[in-house]
C-alpha cells in the first residue's frame, strides 16, 4: 500500500559508491569479504561520508552507528574505500522508454563497459527454452539483444528467475557482446547487459511484447533510457495484429493469481 517512485532509486544510486564487487559481478568471494570486515566495514565507509542514518535504533537495541563502531576495513583491495570505488554510482540502474514505460532493472555494476551504452539488434522469443536453444544453437551474434517475452508475474504466471539465458550467454562468450531484456526477473547471480522486470509486462500489453526480430534498441544505461526504433503508430498497427499466447494455466488459484497480479514495477502484488 506504500507507492514507490522507482526513479528514487536512481537518485540513490547516483550518489551512492559502489565498494565491493563479489562474483559472478567481481573476482572476490563472501569469505573474502567476510575476512576484510564484512559488511559492518561496508556500512562504516557509507556512513564516513553521510550516507547513512546513523542514529536509528536496530534489532540489536543498539542504534546503526553503535553496530559499527568497532568494524575495520581490513582489505582495501576487498571492499574499496569510499576514495577508491568501483564506481561513483551504485550497482543498480532502473531504465524507462518506449519499451519499459514503467521501468526496468539492470545490475550496471556487473556490466561491461562497453554495454552501458551501445545499440543492438532484437532477437525475439517466446519464453525463456526458446532463448536458450537460440543461444546455444549458435543463433545468437554480437550485437543482438535477447528478448525474452511472457515471462513476467502475469505471463510466467509467476516470473521466474531467467538465471539459465544470462549463464548461456556467458558460457558462449556473449555476455560482453549480447544483451538480454525480459518481463522475467534475476537474481544476484545474473552478469552481462541483463536488463529485468520490465514494466509492464508483455502479457499485461506492455510494448516490448510488440517487438520483432531486427528492431533496434538503443540502452544508456548512465542516463537511465531504453528505447526501440520503433514509432507509436507502428505500435499500435502491431497491437491490432497481436496475439497472445495460450496460458498453460487453465483454472484454480492461479489462473486468479495470473488475472489480477500487476507487473514488476508495483511488486508483482494482487490487485482487484
Amino acid at each position: 500500500g506504500v507507492p514507490i517512485d522507482l526513479k528514487l532509486f536512481n537518485e540513490i544510486s547516483a550518489k551512492t559508491p559502489n565498494l565491493w564487487h563479489l562474483a559472478p559481478a567481481g573476482t572476490h568471494f563472501m569469505e573474502e569479504l567476510n575476512e576484510a570486515g564484512g559488511v559492518a566495514a561496508v556500512l562504516k565507509e557509507l556512513a564516513g561520508i553521510g550516507l547513512l542514518h546513523t542514529g536509528l535504533m536496530t534489532v540489536s537495541g543498539k542504534n546503526v552507528g553503535e553496530n559499527i563502531a568497532g568494524a575495520e576495513n581490513r582489505d582495501p583491495k576487498v571492499i574499496r574505500p569510499v576514495e577508491n570505488p568501483y564506481s561513483r554510482m551504485g550497482g543498480l540502474a532502473f531504465l524507462f522508454g518506449n519499451i519499459a514505460k514503467n521501468g526496468c532493472v539492470v545490475k550496471r555494476s556487473a556490466v561491461a563497459p562497453e554495454m552501458l551504452v551501445h545499440t543492438c539488434t532484437a532477437r525475439v522469443f517466446i519464453g525463456e527454452a526458446k532463448a536458450v536453444n537460440a543461444i546455444y544453437g549458435g543463433q545468437i551474434h554480437p550485437g543482438d539483444i535477447v528478448v525474452i517475452l511472457y515471462e513476467g508475474p502475469k505471463g510466467g504466471p509467476g516470473m521466474r528467475e531467467m538465471l539459465v539465458p544470462t549463464s548461456a550467454l556467458a558460457g558462449m562468450g556473449l555476455d560482453k557482446d549480447v544483451a538480454l531484456i525480459t518481463d522475467g526477473r534475476f537474481s544476484g547471480a545474473s552478469r552481462g547487459a541483463s536488463i529485468g522486470h520490465v514494466s509492464p509486462e508483455a502479457a499485461a500489453g506492455g510494448e516490448i511484447g510488440l517487438l520483432r526480430d531486427g528492431d533496434q534498441i538503443e540502452i544508456d544505461m548512465l542516463h537511465y533510457t531504453i528505447h526501440a526504433d520503433v514509432t507509436e503508430e507502428e505500435f499500435a498497427r502491431r497491437r491490432k495484429e497481436q496475439v497472445m499466447p495460450e496460458s498453460w494455466v487453465k483454472g484454480g488459484w492461479l489462473a486468479r493469481y495470473q488475472k489480477l497480479v500487476s507487473s514488476a514495477d508495483e511488486g508483482a502484488i494482487l490487485k482487484v
